[in-house]
């Protein structure tokens, strides 16, 4: 996948609510989502794999949509934290 593109990825779901943002891909099948922080943050935007059964690719995007960290294969029951600030995170499903 050309990561220049990645928003552009089919079946984004966007989590735009408290809940949706809290359970995340916890107990749910692989799917495609987009969470938008309040602000740029590398604290808040730490991604864990806490009941989620499959592996994921994760993008961290700053304020201007450029990819500034990526985890590719995060496996279940990890934590990954981004390197640099983010205000936004995809996390893709694996093919």
């Amino acid at each position: 996948m050309n990561e220049k593109n990645i928003l552009k990825t089919k079946n984004l779901e966007y989590s735009d609510t408290f809940f949706k943002k809290f359970r995340g891909l916890m107990f749910s099948k692989p799917k495609n989502l987009v969470f938008v922080l309040d602000r740029e943050t590398r604290i808040g935007a730490i991604v864990h794999m806490f009941f989620v059964f499959y592996s994921i690719n994760v993008y961290w995007l700053d304020k201007n949509m450029n990819i500034v960290d990526k985890k590719i294969n995060l496996k279940p029951f990890r934590i990954a934290i981004p390197k640099k600030k983010a205000k936004c995170i995809v996390e893709l499903k694996r093919n």
